[in-house]
């Protein structure tokens, strides 16, 4: 998600899910993270988007699930298919993966409450009674991968372990921010820091905006109930951007990873709902 805003002092328009919604996310989480397991089964050498493209559409159709980003904001797929420097966003096509190519597979999937519940309660189900979406996103290893570019992508895997690790009652988004951003900066890597991660539920990007950087004393304090995505978005070089078509890439062509999950804060602690 771009950046719209920075930390505001302002309240943001965040929605609190009820045990209900939760739920219901959680099983469309299991269902998105099963196809996007199997999508990186099929990442290897020869490989074109567009074939990664068709089978994300097969298996979502099967799933009983709608596009989550293809329209949006114009976009014409329902897979985000982004290799070495691009960041996210890119477009399935033609392209095929190369030895010592990095990818990242970004799905988003929409789901009625109705697949899951038989009789829809509207106040148990106040916030999602048309339904929700799903978010995640992971980076693969194509072929032989120099130890540089591994490390960059474990980093980011931990950076998103670290992100998750902060989601609890009381404590702040920037806190989350902080955590993600240190630990990158420990590794020797950069934060992107104006693409983040942001609400989600019957909109695809909700508040609030779940930046790749922070202090303990920025943003929203986290409260039971809110649903939203952390995506740490690593790059070996600058962490600034540049756009590319419809993609975000690095501004110095850098290689970048991108690992994304969608979590709940309960009231006791957290649970990761792309599980």
């Amino acid at each position: 998600m771009f950046l719209k805003t920075l930390w505001k002092k302002l309240k943001k328009m965040i929605t609190i899910k009820t045990k209900e919604e939760i739920e219901v996310m959680a099983k469309g989480g299991k269902i998105l993270k099963s196809i996007v397991d199997e999508l990186g089964n099929h990442v290897a050498v020869g490989v074109s988007g567009l074939e990664l493209e068709a089978l994300a559409e097969k298996m979502i159709k099967e799933n009983g699930g709608g596009f989550s980003f293809k329209g949006q904001d114009g976009f014409p797929s329902c897979l985000c298919f982004s290799i070495n420097e691009e960041i996210v966003h890119g477009i399935p096509d033609n392209r095929v993966l190369k030895n010592g190519d990095i990818v990242t597979l970004d799905l988003g999937i929409f789901f009625p409450v109705s697949k899951f519940v038989s009789e829809i309660d509207e106040t148990k189900y106040p916030n999602l009674k048309n339904g929700f979406h799903t978010d995640m996103a992971r980076t693969y290893l194509v072929g032989d991968v120099n130890l540089e570019t591994q490390r960059l992508v474990k980093a980011t895997k931990k950076a998103l372990k670290r992100g998750i690790s902060k989601v609890r009652v009381g404590n702040s988004f920037g806190e989350l921010g902080e955590a993600i951003c240190k630990f990158a900066e420990q590794q020797g890597f950069n934060a992107v820091r104006n693409l983040c991660g942001h609400g989600i539920g019957a909109e695809l990007h909700e508040d609030p905006d779940v930046l790749n950087y922070g202090k303990k004393s920025w943003g929203d304090i986290m409260e039971e109930g809110m649903v939203f995505c952390i995506e740490p978005m690593l790059s070996i070089g600058s962490y600034k951007i540049k756009k590319r078509g419809m993609s975000y890439i690095t501004e110095d062509n850098s290689l970048s990873a991108h690992f994304e999950d969608m979590v709940a804060v309960t009231k006791s602690g957290l649970r990761v709902l792309t599980n």
